[in-house]
């Protein structure tokens, strides 16, 4: 179960911190944050450099966490707070990867999901270190990123006069 959890961790905590370096960073072919912003804004974030810089560390600073095992669950929070962003505000109602669906995100927020249910496992720095997030703090946490999700989604209601910007294309 350990060896399971360690390859599930770092294979989709590496994968999503690498896609949030792209927004961030602009590393590995992304737009970086300038990019990501235009691209965030065409969609109907506002204020649009706020949502930019928040989803691209819950993805960066989640993957990272989620990838080390470490503080947990607050890396699981991290991918699934952006993944359900991405699902609702990019992706929503396509399923295949193939149409721009939510095929992807959605795996992402089921692995972080799991991962956080079961903890991270014995091959994590929590168990090297022996740091745990006490529950209520994973509770609260839990809270705010749910509040955070619905937040955004919410001050992004307003319909968009223009055609959305498919990500790759923005900038």
């Amino acid at each position: 179960m350990d060896i399971a959890l360690f390859m599930l961790r770092v294979i989709v905590g590496l994968l999503v911190a690498g896609h949030g370096a792209q927004k961030l960073f602009g590393w590995f072919g992304g737009l970086g944050l300038a990019g990501f912003t235009g691209w965030v804004d065409s969609i109907g974030f506002r204020p649009a450099r706020f949502w930019a810089v928040l989803g691209s560390f819950a993805e960066f600073g989640g993957g990272m966490l989620l990838a080390l095992g470490l503080f947990s669950p607050l890396g699981s929070l991290g991918v699934a707070a952006s993944m359900l962003t991405a699902i609702a505000k990019a992706h929503w109602p396509r399923i295949w990867v193939t149409e721009n669906g939510m095929e992807l995100p959605l795996t992402n927020v089921a692995v972080a999901t799991a991962v956080g249910i079961a903890g991270p496992g014995v091959y994590s720095l929590d168990a090297l270190l022996g740091t745990a997030v006490p529950g209520s703090v994973a509770i609260a946490a839990l809270a705010l990123t749910l509040a955070g999700v619905v937040m955004g989604l919410v001050v992004s209601r307003r319909p968009v006069e223009k055609e959305t910007v498919p990500l790759s294309k923005a900038a």
